[in-house]
Order: C-alpha cells, then structure tokens, then sequence
C-alpha cells in the first residue's frame, strides 16, 4: 500500500525561537520511505540528528515573524497489522536491551499507580498478547474519545479516572497498563489513512512473543495504512515540534492519500 503523507505548520515567531521538530518518518519494519520533502519558510540553516529512539529530529532556530514548515512522504506500508492472537509473554531477561526502558514508570504513564486495574481487565486473558489485547478492548469500551476533554498535563492516571481522553490518552492508558504487567510498551506517533477527522494520530505498541506489536485503542479492529514518525516512552520523547521561544501555532494541515489518489486531509 502506498501512501503519500504530511502536514503543513504555520507559527508566528515572536521573538528567535530554537525548534527540535521530528517530522521525518525512517523506513523500518512495515514501511519503506520511498520519497520525500521537507521545506521551511524562510529557510535558516537547519541540522539533523538521531535522539535514544531511533528517531529522525531537526533543529533550528527561526527568526521573528512568519515561519513554515512543510514535511511530506510517499511511503510503501503494510496495509494490514500482524495479529497473533496467543504469542506468549516475553520474560524480561529475554527482553532486548534497548527494550527495558519500556518496562519502567515515565511521566505520563505511572504504572506503579494502575497494577490492581491492569490485574482486573486481564484476569481471564493468556499472559502476552492477549492481555495486551484485552487492554486495548476494554480501553476501546470504556473511555470516550472526545476533542478538548485533555491537555499536556493529563496522565494515564487521569484518564482511567475520568473515563474520556483523545488518542494520546488513550495510548498512554495502554502503555501504562500494560508496563504494570511487565510488558513492554511504548508511544508511537504517525498517520492512518482514512482516519477521520484526519490529524496526526497516537497508538502503542506492546512486546510479546519476541518482538513488537501495533495496538490502537481508538479503532475497533486491526487496521493497517500506518506511517510511523516517531518512537518514545511517552508523548514528552515523540513530540513533533518542541519550541524553546515565543512562539504561537497559527495553522496545521495534515493529510493522507493513497496511489490511487483517494486522500483524506484535515
């Protein structure tokens, strides 16, 4: 399946502000980037690096007044996720290194706060990916999905508590939960095709049966169509733009088309 992304950022730079973006999609397991653009308006001198999680970041500073950025890719992608109902748990001394930093507490996903929650919604589930699973349902079931009911300070904590959050929310819920059962999780950022209304989305991914699987809370089944952006512990590792100035967001544009030119935009 191939997919053409991206989104368009307009700021009003109030005074020079630095900005780590992360806006570049890596090819990897699930997704071969083919083509890509990246443009800033006006053009100042611009740097990459790679930050602990493998993710592609970009840093600059823009000066005062209007500034644009516009990072678009065709992507080859996988147009169904792997489902493997049963793929047992992955004990932790079998756990990759780089894979431990998903087992601990990080700040928006406090799993030593949720294990007698994690406990309840899996009490009939195999160890692994059907826990994980079983998650992902009852946090599908459970929490609404509503615009405008969190912020940047709300917790998983906070979520399972009040019953409503976005998707961010909702993958932070996952994570947690599933951290509580010594599973590793972690945060992904990217885009799904048709999702509606079109934005940059949140989902997680769990590690059981030795290896990483895609869970999405907000869908009521497997869906594939992903480009994945960015990996983290939580949404302070994979945010796409971090200011460090005055700055104010004036306009975003996000969209998603496949080949056959079929798009969905917001």
């Amino acid at each position: 399946m191939y997919l053409n992304a991206g989104c368009e950022i307009e700021y009003e730079i109030n005074t020079p502000t630095t900005f780590v973006l992360m806006l570049r999609p890596r090819s990897g397991y699930g997704q071969w980037v083919a083509e890509e653009r990246y443009a800033i308006s006006p053009k100042v001198p611009i740097t990459e690096y790679i930050d602990n999680y493998g993710n592609l970041c970009q840093r600059l500073v823009a000066a005062e007044g209007p500034f644009t950025v516009t990072a678009s890719a065709g992507v080859e992608t996988v147009p169904i996720i792997d489902v493997a109902v049963g793929a047992p748990f992955t004990p932790i001394q079998e756990l990759p290194d780089n894979v431990l930093q998903y087992l601990l507490p990080s700040r928006y996903c406090q799993s030593d706060l949720m294990v007698d929650l994690a406990t309840e919604i899996t009490a009939e589930a195999t160890a692994g990916y059907d826990q994980v699973e079983a998650i992902r349902s009852w946090i599908q079931t459970n929490i609404e999905y509503r615009y405008g009911t969190s912020n940047v300070s709300t917790t998983a904590h906070d979520t399972a508590t009040q019953r409503i959050g976005v998707c961010r929310d909702f993958a932070h819920l996952g994570i947690t939960l599933c951290r509580s059962l010594d599973i590793a999780a972690r945060m992904v950022v990217g885009y799904l095709y048709e999702l509606k209304p079109m934005d940059l989305h949140a989902w997680f991914e769990a590690f059981v049966g030795g290896r990483w699987y895609t869970f999405d809370a907000t869908q009521t089944e497997p869906r594939g169509g992903r480009i994945v952006i960015a990996y983290g512990r939580d949404a302070a590792d994979v945010a796409l733009a971090t200011q460090f100035g005055s700055a104010t967001l004036t306009k975003m544009r996000v969209w998603v088309n496949n080949e056959e030119g079929n798009e969905s935009a917001g």
